[in-house]
């Protein structure tokens, strides 16, 4: 019998893996991994610094332990090359593995802007446990830093290398800290905050070129202005993995395109996590890829199961001012309210027929998210 093969050791591809054997010890699995498969939490890497935590520390369970817990073969730094979809099997570094089944948990790269200059190519972005080494080191050598993009990450990692006593500055095309996830009450009560512990903001612009300087590097801004900074992280996004199954002709959208089963446009391969495409959003979040994993886990064993999402808030993990807010929509229809008047923001997304479909905590109502996920979810 051919195992289920699972594409992916973080956590979306380690999460159905644990859930599938909590349903069933005796199915053969696989999983392959294109890094040495140590289970970690890839949050901690955006406020792992200041709490002084090398690669090491944020492992959590090494690979070899995870193999024998859950009872799998384990391919590490192992590529996949491509999908042979008729005959189920994969062509990799490891050499031919054939599947029953095929779980895609590729999850995604870091959006790369193009820039100008002699050095855009020493800008740094952190997407996994070896790029966080790999920043530490460069951060011995530091003394300011530039962060492209004032989203959840680079807000996160704002708060955490301010707090470890670095000059950060944050350059980002919005008029305000979290934009795409927040209004402008919420996203300005971050400012102050975070000022306080050195952060300069430079909102309304981006970074055009980056050039070497007598120290560090100078980057020239769409506005006109500069500024030097020793080190250059992006924080602008991710983009979902999605050439290996397109090149199989694996319908792709945004990300891979899944039904409620986690289902792809092949009845044998499924997909979850940052990589897939579930009813036409992408949600890359931990709540989601966790009720994704049990969803599909069941599937996998058989049971007639599909993904249901419930309220899930993101908890943004900026101490100098706690953020929780369950996103709304790009294409939602409503206005946000105002729903208490305090040391923070407490808003609520209401549609036309006055339906709470999102909200926004901080500061001292952040603490309410779970009282607020159950309005949300009624």
């Amino acid at each position: 019998m051919n195992p289920i093969i699972v594409l992916g050791s973080g956590l979306a591809g380690y999460t159905v893996v644990r859930e599938l054997r909590k349903l069933n010890r005796d199915i053969p699995i696989t999983l392959v991994s294109r890094d040495n498969g140590d289970y970690y939490s890839k949050p901690m890497l955006s406020n792992a610094f200041a709490q002084n935590k090398d690669a090491a520390k944020l492992v959590i369970t090494p690979a070899a332990e995870m193999a024998k817990q859950l009872g799998i073969a384990l391919l590490v730094e192992t590529e996949v090359h491509a999908i042979d979809r008729i005959g189920k099997q994969l062509d990799t570094t490891s050499g031919t593995l054939h599947y029953d089944k095929l779980v895609l948990a590729l999850g995604a790269d870091p959006i790369r802007i193009p820039l100008q200059g002699d050095v855009a190519n020493v800008v740094m972005s952190v997407n996994d446990l070896a790029d966080y080494a790999k920043l530490r080191v460069a951060l011995g050598k530091a003394k300011s830093i530039a962060i492209m993009g004032g989203g959840l990450i680079g807000c996160e990692f704002a708060n955490d290398l301010a707090v470890a006593g670095y000059a950060v500055s944050v350059i980002d095309p919005g008029l305000w800290p979290l934009a795409s996830l927040m209004p402008k009450q919420a996203g300005e009560q971050l400012l102050q905050p975070l000022a306080e512990l050195g952060v300069q903001w430079r909102f309304g612009t981006t970074v055009q070129r980056m050039d070497k300087a007598a120290v560090g590097y100078a980057l020239t801004l769409a506005d006109g202005s500069s500024l030097n900074a020793d080190l250059v992280l992006s924080a602008v996004g991710l983009r979902p993995r999605t050439q290996l199954a397109k090149d199989a002709g694996i319908t792709v959208n945004r990300g891979i395109v899944v039904d409620e089963r986690l289902c792809s446009s092949d009845d044998s391969i499924f997909a979850l996590g940052d990589c897939a495409e579930i009813a036409g959003k992408v949600q890359p979040f931990v709540l989601p890829i966790m009720h994704a994993g049990r969803a599909l886990a069941r599937v996998l064993n058989g049971e007639d199961a599909k993904v249901e999402f419930p309220a899930m808030p993101v908890v943004v993990k900026t101490p100098a001012h706690p953020v929780a807010v369950a996103p709304v929509a790009r294409d939602a229809v409503g206005v946000w309210q105002e729903l208490a008047a305090g040391q923070g923001v407490k808003m609520g997304f209401v549609d036309a027929l006055n339906n709470l479909t999102g909200f926004v905590l901080t500061g001292e109502y952040a603490g309410e998210r779970s009282e607020m996920a159950k309005r949300l979810a009624m």
